[in-house]
C-alpha cells in the first residue's frame, strides 16, 4: 500500500503554525473561518484578504469548509430556503476569490430519516425536492465556478443514502467528503458501518476527507491514534479510490497536528 500525502485544515491566521509542513511538499488545506454570519456578512472582506497573504506561495490544494450554523439544506420552511441558499452562496464566492477547488457542506441525512423513510408515502422525493430547492442555484454556480461542493457525513446512518442523494444532482459540481470521526460516532451510536465501509461505499464519488480520532462518545476530533479508529483499514479503502481525495487532519488541538502525522506515518500510511 502505497503511503498517502495528508495536510490539514486551519485558519489563515494558524497556517504560518505549520507552513514548512504544508508548503513545502505541496499539501492539501482546508480553509476554515467562512461558516458564520459574522465570517461571511460582517467580516467577510477582511477573511477574504487575511487568507490571501497567508497562502501566498502556496501550490497545493486549496478547499474551504462552507457554512452550517442554523444552515439546514432540508429545511422545510419555503421562506427560509432562500436564505440557506444566499448564504452557501456567499461561501462560494469566498471560495473562488481565495482559489479554493472544493467547499464542503454538511449533509442533511440522520437516523431519523433512515428509520422513518418507508413510514410514508414519497417521504425520499419529497425530502430530496426540498433539498433541491436549496441548492440547485448552489450547484450551478459551483459548475460556473469550477468548484466541486463536497457533501461531508455527519449524523448519516447509511452512506448509500447521501451517495443517491449527490447523483440526483448529475452535475459534476457536487461529490462525497467523508469525516471519519462522525462515521465511527454514527457506528456506535445508530448502528452505521465501520469506516472504511463509508469509504467503499463513496468509491470514485469520493473527493474529501477530514481524518479525526474519537473514542465513540463524541466528536472529539483527537489525533489519529487517541481514539478507536482502525487506520490501517481506513486507508487501505483510500488506497483503492482512484479519484485522488483531498485528505486533511481536522483536528480540535491544531498543536496535535505534528502529532497525528507521525502516527499515520509510523504506520506507513502517509507521507
Amino acid at each position: 500500500m502505497t503511503p498517502l500525502k495528508v495536510g490539514a485544515c486551519l485558519a489563515p491566521h494558524e497556517i504560518g503554525d505549520h507552513r514548512d509542513w504544508l508548503f513545502d511538499a505541496d499539501r492539501d488545506i482546508e480553509l476554515q473561518g467562512f461558516s458564520t454570519h459574522q465570517d461571511l456578512a460582517l467580516e467577510f472582506e477582511d477573511r477574504i484578504a487575511a487568507s490571501k497573504a497567508a497562502l501566498t506561495g502556496f501550490r497545493g490544494r486549496l478547499g474551504m469548509h462552507g457554512p452550517y450554523e442554523g444552515l439546514d439544506m432540508d429545511n422545510k420552511d419555503p421562506e427560509v430556503r432562500p436564505i440557506i441558499t444566499a448564504r452557501y452562496l456567499k461561501a462560494l464566492e469566498a471560495a473562488e476569490r481565495v482559489g479554493a477547488r472544493q467547499m464542503v457542506l454538511h449533509s442533511p441525512l440522520t437516523r431519523w430519516y433512515e428509520w422513518n423513510r418507508l413510514n410514508k408515502p414519497n417521504y425520499w422525493d419529497t425530502k430530496l425536492a426540498r433539498i433541491h430547492d436549496v441548492m440547485m442555484p448552489v450547484i450551478k454556480a459551483a459548475e460556473t465556478a469550477g468548484i466541486t461542493l463536497v457533501i461531508e457525513n455527519i449524523l448519516d446512518v447509511d452512506p448509500a443514502s447521501r451517495r443517491a442523494m449527490v447523483d440526483s444532482f448529475e452535475s459534476d459540481a457536487i461529490a462525497l467528503s467523508i469525516d471519519t470521526g462522525h462515521a465511527h460516532l454514527a457506528r456506535r451510536m445508530s448502528g452505521a458501518p465501520p469506516v472504511d465501509y463509508f469509504v467503499r461505499d463513496a468509491s470514485d464519488q469520493l473527493r474529501h476527507v477530514h481524518l479525526q480520532d474519537l473514542d465513540g462518545h463524541a466528536d472529539r476530533h483527537w489525533a489519529p491514534g487517541e481514539g478507536e479508529i482502525h487506520w490501517q483499514e481506513v486507508f487501505r479503502a483510500l488506497s483503492e479510490c482512484a479519484s485522488d481525495p483531498h485528505l486533511v487532519l481536522e483536528l480540535r488541538r491544531k498543536s496535535d497536528i505534528p502529532q497525528g502525522f507521525t502516527y499515520l506515518k509510523r504506520l506507513g500510511l502517509v507521507m
